[in-house]
């Protein structure tokens, strides 16, 4: 079995357009996943660093998209066009990071999960009613998050097989793996949107009420502030006080 794809400026595209946006994907994921650690374990708010995870999701899949360009390895892979046979270039430009990230995810998320486990067993004190709400969101954010990384590592086995055999053999294609791989490969994103709205706090919020409000809560620069009883307190007496005091005996 051997690729009937003509070698072009279209080949190239598409090679480029498929690492840009696996790598994308990909970034995605581990930047909620160090959200989720940051919010978690350091109990910091990573809010402000928004646009930086925009930055890293779009700028770095740019720069490792182009770089095949550089040694012309973009072109004819089988199925499709991608990284020619070279495995070099395959493993070190998108599995050999892949895996690696897959498995620091994977730490990550278990780590996650020991530390909130510990707490919830050595819990002592009041009980605070926000706390425990915290906690309860924050369980609720882990449960769809952590399957990422495994829908990563169950869709990535069969093409990674099958890039390496057409590394190695590049005239002589299984079409097994062919077809595996181009049943498993388009999944990522398929599977990770499928998980994401599973989450019934996720499918709540899509609601066009819900996004308006996160649309207009980000463009108001007014915020509302939460002051203790105490406080308030405090200064109404005074203010009686002084007031009292004032007054002609």
């Amino acid at each position: 079995m051997s690729s009937d794809i003509d070698d072009g400026p279209m080949c190239n595209f598409q090679g480029w357009w498929l690492t840009f946006f696996d790598w994308m994907v990909l970034l995605c994921v581990s930047c909620l996943t160090f959200n989720l650690f940051m919010n978690v374990i350091k109990q910091t708010v990573t809010e402000k660093f928004e646009w930086l995870y925009i930055g890293i999701c779009v700028f770095i899949p740019l720069i490792v998209s182009c770089l095949p360009f550089t040694k012309d390895r973009y072109g004819p892979a089988g199925a499709w066009c991608w990284i020619v046979e070279d495995i070099g270039w395959r493993i070190g430009i998108w599995y050999g990071p892949l895996f690696v990230i897959i498995v620091f995810m994977m730490v990550t998320y278990g780590y996650i999960i020991y530390t909130m486990s510990r707490k919830a067993r050595s819990w002592e004190g009041t009980y605070d009613p926000d706390t425990e709400r915290q906690h309860r969101l924050l369980k609720e954010d882990i449960k769809p998050l952590r399957v990422y990384p495994f829908i990563y590592l169950a869709v990535s086995i069969f093409p990674l097989i099958n890039r390496i055999q057409n590394a190695f053999s590049p005239d002589n294609h299984v079409f097994i793996l062919v077809l595996l791989s181009s049943i498993f490969s388009p999944l990522h994103g398929a599977l990770n949107a499928v998980v994401f709205g599973m989450d019934k706090e996720t499918l709540h919020k899509l609601r066009f009420s819900e996004i308006k409000l996160a649309l207009f809560s980000r463009q108001s620069r007014q915020t509302v502030r939460e002051y203790p009883h105490y406080a308030t307190f405090g200064s109404a007496m005074e203010g009686l006080m002084s007031d009292s005091e004032e007054e002609p005996g």
